[in-house]
């Protein structure tokens, strides 16, 4: 499992530094990614404490009291921002994004975490996250952006071997 986890790891860093070994090594971080990095570890941290949290709840429970927490915080650090927009003005494409982002990308992904968590171990319910600098490339590719080079590529190709040997329990036939 820690070797899968570490070809893993090396793949989207790959794909996120695009096979530039020079990019990986300097590793020049900004504020923005330092904010990123610092809410991958809190989403690290999710999977393997929401099992040792759980009291019994459901996982739309669990999964609701995650969303409430956190929209709470939010609302108290960005409080002066939120009164300052005029909600009234927004176009129809803000709210249609407000809603996706509630409904779909936080929500259903709480509880379907919260779900997975329960009754898989956290690193199996976790490999699909090595997945995410792939579906940026996918999603480029659907975008008409064209194709990564080719070396690109290798990290995806090792991020989908890193999920392949994390679930190779379940892609085994049941034993009749």
């Amino acid at each position: 499992m820690a070797l899968a986890l570490a070809i893993g790891g090396a793949g989207a860093l790959w794909v996120i530094f695009r096979a530039d070994i020079t990019a990986l090594i300097a590793f020049d971080v900004g504020r923005g990614e330092a904010i990123y990095f610092a809410g991958c570890v809190a989403h690290a941290l999710y999977t393997p404490l929401s099992r040792k949290l759980n009291r019994g709840e459901s996982a739309v429970q669990f999964a609701f009291g995650i969303l409430v927490a956190g929209a709470v915080v939010l609302f108290i650090w960005g409080a002066r921002d939120l009164a300052a927009i005029d909600w009234r003005a927004l176009p129809p494409i803000v709210w249609i994004t407000l809603i996706y982002l509630a409904v779909f990308a936080s929500s259903a992904t709480f509880v379907l975490l919260q779900y997975a968590t329960l009754r898989l171990p956290s690193a199996k319910v976790m490999a699909y996250t090595y997945l995410t600098p792939s579906w940026v490339v996918l999603w480029q590719l659907a975008m008409g952006k064209g194709a990564p080079p080719a070396m690109i590529l290798a990290g995806v190709a090792l991020t989908v071997l890193a999920l392949a040997l994390l679930l190779k329990d379940q892609l085994k036939p049941a034993p009749s």
